[in-house]
Formats: C-alpha cells, structure tokens, sequence
C-alpha cells in the first residue's frame, strides 16, 4: 500500500531504539512536519515479534554494534571480534527478508530492497554488479559470483602475482568501516607490508582497532589473512589516489532516490580514510576546483556515482565510495555502502534535490516528493 498525496507517510525505522542513527532519522521526520518515526527493534525483528502497520513507510537502518543484536547475528560475544562476518551476513540478510515479508502482509511499503542489501553486504557480489553496468572499479580477480576463491595467504598471494597486483587491498566479504581490511603491498619474494586496523591477542583471536598499524613480515600478514579467509575475502587493486595538501582524498557520495544529493570529502596519511580511523574531512569546494581545473568534470564524477546507485534500484538510499585518481580527471567506484548516509550537519549539494537538508532530511524529501506525485522512485 503506497502513500498518497491526502495521506502523508508515516514512518517506521529498523534500528536500534535510542542510538544517533535513529535520533537523526527521527529527527528529519519531524522536521517534515510529520509524527515521529515508530522505532522498531532489531531485537523484535530477530525474535520474530517485529510488527508493521497498514501504509507505513519502513526503513531498515543498521545493527549497530549493540552487544546483544551482535551477538545474535554473529554469535560472539564481542562487537569489536572481527570473525564471524559470514554467519553475521547470513543471519542479516535471513532477518532483512523476514522484514520484508512482514511489512509486505501488514500493507507497509519498504524503502531498502531484500536483494539489494544481500548484493550491498557481499563486496564480491557488489564489485560484479557495479562492474557489468560499465561503473569503473578496481580490477578484482575475486568479482562476481565467478570470482576466485581466497582460501588463504597462499591463494592471495598467487592472486596478485597472476594479475599483476603488486598493491592490493584485501578487505572481508561481508566487512564494513575497514573491519579486516588490509592495504598489503609486496616487492619480491618475503617482502610484504599491510596496514590494517586488525589487532590480534594472545589467543589468536582478531579484534577492531581505532589505531592503523603495519605489518612487516609475511608471516604476520600469512596470519591474519589466513584467519580471515574462512568469513570470504574479496581482493581489488590498489589505485593511486588523488591527494590534498599532502594527504590522500576520496569521497563518500550519498545517492537518494538516483540522484547524488551529499558529498563529504575523506582525507588521510593512511591508506584507509575513514573518519573513525584518524581520516579527517576535506574542503568540498578545494576538490571541486581541483577537478575543474585538471579539465575533469564534477557533474560527470557524480555521474558514475549515480550509475552505481543505479544497480540496487530497489533501495532508496546508498553510499557510494568515490575514488579519484591521480591528478582529479578520472574516477572509480570503490564500494556501495547501504547504510552510507551517517554523515551529522552535512547539507544537500548546492542546487540539489536536497539542498539545506541533511542526508536523512533528503531522504523523508524523496519519499513526500513521490507520495505527492503518486508515483514510485525512479533511478535511471
């Protein structure tokens, strides 16, 4: 049952009650002039007791790192445990798609698609679909469903001197915030070094660190990729990135309803420039000019950002990873991330279906612009 125009949406939020990703949400409803969002746990959701109502508007946000929904996904005990991340993605997408069963017999419409986000939490499955769209990406030997398996430090190993890769990022299938990620780059036989945020305890055990650290030797690096490896393990090539003053660039793009509407530049010393592991965000307008005057062009960047939206069209929102290359005129698409829009006090782009809204505030825009038209979201 769809919203319409004498209707206004009402909302409902998968999520975890209280925490900042809801607030936010809750808070654009609001601003909307609508009733607060109702918060759904996923504690309800994986008990089976989850319950959605006639006509409303349901968005699937994530699990978090609350102790308990980890464990229950995961089965460990500790959100900052790094294994784990197949059983983790199997009891999600399981619960994504009883979410949609759910909402579908109550007469309530979804607003993240069960297929996509199972495509979205497989960066193997990921890479293949945004790579068959003619979306520029790294090359990977482990894309699509016909990748190469990676059983270990040999299998990477073999991988990157058969492909030519002497600098890759070997990142967990089913990872997400550079959990397990390595940025590994070899020169001759026995000469290895990864930069990672994994630490590993005396046990042997792999835990999330917010300190980046380097592995030297190949034993170390055998290591952990071995104690990867049995979660799934998807390998791309290591583009040269694009700087600013002296620290390496790319971007987060948010994408709603096909259209690029958020950009928030990253910049890091390190390979990996997420905010929480030391990155530090960037001057928009620098990167803009910074495009333009190397003759590229930052409608066309947001472009390909777009085009990789494009192949999840049943989910209203992403966040896509745009990696610009060396001198600012070409770009890739690193990943798509479903759960990519946590972005506090960044506004719309200039000119843009959200401009003065944040990236929750043009989300709720999207949805009331399509319940005021009476038609479904259209992605090109």
């Amino acid at each position: 049952m769809s919203p319409s125009a004498s209707s206004p949406p009402r909302f409902a939020v998968v999520g975890i009650p209280g925490n900042r990703r809801v607030g936010l949400f809750q808070d654009a409803v609001r601003a909307a002039g609508l009733p607060a969002a109702r918060p759904v746990s996923w504690l309800q959701v994986l008990g089976g007791d989850a319950v959605f109502l006639p006509g409303e508007t349901v968005r699937v946000d994530s699990p978090g790192e609350d102790a308990e929904v980890d464990r229950l996904l995961r089965g460990g005990d500790d959100p900052t445990r790094v294994e784990g991340s197949a059983r983790w993605y199997a009891r999600f997408t399981a619960a994504v798609r009883d979410v949609a069963r759910t909402a579908a017999a109550a007469g309530a419409e979804l607003l993240d698609d069960p297929e996509d986000m199972a495509a979205l939490f497989d960066k193997r499955l990921c890479h293949g679909l945004v790579q068959g769209a003619g979306v520029p990406v790294p090359d990977s030997p482990t894309s699509g469903p016909a990748g190469a398996p990676v059983r270990g430090w040999e299998d990477v190993r073999a991988l990157m001197a058969d492909h030519r890769m002497p600098r890759v990022f070997v990142k967990p299938a089913h990872g997400s915030s550079a959990s397990g990620v390595l940025a590994l780059e070899t020169a001759g036989p026995g000469r290895v070094r990864a930069t990672t945020s994994v630490e590993r305890d005396g046990e042997g055990r792999l835990f999330n660190s917010l300190r980046v650290r380097r592995c030297t030797t190949e034993r170390e690096v055998a290591v952990l990729i071995d104690a990867l490896a049995p979660d799934g393990l998807h390998i791309e090539r290591w583009l040269p990135k694009a700087s600013v003053r002296g620290r390496v660039a790319d971007l987060r793009v948010v994408v709603v309803a096909g259209r690029a509407t958020h950009a928030v530049v990253r910049t890091s010393r390190s390979p990996m420039t997420n905010l929480h592991l030391g990155g530090a965000r960037g001057d928009l307008d620098e990167v803009r000019a910074a495009v333009e005057s190397a003759g590229g062009s930052w409608a066309a960047a947001l472009a390909v950002c777009e085009r990789a939206a494009a192949c999840f069209p049943g989910t209203l929102c992403v966040g896509v990873d745009l990696l610009p290359a060396t001198g600012w005129r070409r770009f890739a698409v690193g990943e798509v991330n479903a759960f990519g829009d946590l972005l506090p006090r960044l506004t719309g782009l200039p000119g843009g279906a959200a401009e003065g809204l944040d990236t929750y505030g043009g989300q709720i825009a999207a949805v009331l612009d399509r319940a005021r038209n009476g038609r479904v979201i259209e992605v090109p």
